[in-house]
């Protein structure tokens, strides 16, 4: 029989691939993770996370700045607070006048139009380093969530279009959002740290925001990873509770979870490519072991081939940088 199919015909050359590609990468795939500090003039490099940066004030407009002119349009802000500043009740994570709650005013002081998501978490500003108030050695919840929610409202005060709780506690998302309709912040939105596991792609992360656990672990609350059905379980229930955007984390070792949580619901999807993620490919290519732009490119794209549409990811700028060029 004559063979009439061929599919390499539509891989001639770059221009009919390009014209059949089903996932491009463009700036407004990105949501682009900074890291605040106090002080001032500041852009420390971290160690664990060569070419990414602590930015005090300051220097975080000039990033916002540059952003913005790439096209990059939401940052997700993390912030550093000293250990005095570190207690057990997340006390300065509510301060009207915190890093966190200036970093907002400064990012829309700077560009009005950039869309402005906060982390919610108490492990920044706890001195245990978990993200829960601790209590006879056990991370309580419904506590824990109440200063969630108030965190939360700090937040949306400030200015902020999002917060995002990364912490996985249960019940947060409806707390915070009760709170946030009682004092008519109906247009914050929540994005949820859904299906959030317990990862050993998280240590760099640490080390730019000396959050790591000051004992045990975060399995009390963080997923399984050996877990597949529970990630949807716990995504449903986000939005039952009032999530707007869902989230999985880490990126690629859970594609599946991203693919399976995409079937299954109605609201925009998002992956966090961790730390570690982006550390491997880093180290990999300072060896010469890959190519670093070639790698970085083919995995943005396997995670928007699995479903995300929205990627937070240390690559952000290099990619687009990459792809201007």
């Amino acid at each position: 029989m004559q063979q009439l199919r061929r599919n390499r015909r539509l891989r001639t050359n770059d221009a009919i691939r390009s014209l059949v590609r089903e996932n491009t990468i463009t700036p407004h795939d990105f949501l682009v993770p900074i890291f605040v500090v106090e002080g001032k003039n500041l852009k420390e490099e971290i160690a664990s996370m060569p070419g990414y940066y602590r930015y005090s004030l300051d220097t975080l407009k000039i990033e916002i700045k540059e952003l913005w002119s790439l096209g990059l349009k939401s940052v997700l802000l993390f912030v550093k607070v000293s250990d005095a500043l570190k207690d057990n009740k997340g006390t300065e994570a509510l301060n009207p006048d915190g890093l966190m709650q200036r970093a907002v005013k400064t990012v829309k002081e700077t560009v009005p139009e950039m869309l402005v998501m906060t982390d919610v978490a108490l492990d920044p500003f706890s001195s245990y380093g978990h993200d829960g108030i601790v209590e006879n050695g056990y991370i309580i919840n419904d506590e824990t969530c109440k200063v969630l929610a108030e965190m939360s409202l700090s937040h949306a005060q400030a200015g902020a279009d999002f917060v995002a709780p990364s912490d996985m506690m249960d019940g947060r998302i409806l707390a915070m959002r009760e709170l946030l309709e009682k004092e008519n912040f109906k247009n914050t939105g929540i994005m949820s740290y859904s299906a959030k596991y317990a990862s050993a792609f998280y240590g760099p992360f640490r080390d730019a925001l000396d959050s790591a656990p000051g004992f045990g672990d975060k399995k009390t609350y963080q997923m399984d990873f050996a877990n597949r059905d529970e990630a949807i379980k716990e995504t449903l229930m986000d939005i039952d509770e009032g999530a707007d955007i869902v989230m999985v984390k880490p990126g690629l070792c859970y594609l599946d979870i991203v693919r399976d949580i995409k079937d299954a619901v109605d609201v925009p999807v998002a992956v966090y490519q961790v730390s570690g993620e982006y550390a491997m490919v880093k180290a990999a290519a300072e060896k010469g072991w890959l190519d670093h732009n070639a790698v970085m490119l083919e995995q943005v794209t396997a995670i928007k081939r699995a479903g995300a549409q929205i990627i937070a990811s240390y690559f952000a700028k290099d990619v687009v940088k990459l792809l201007g060029n």
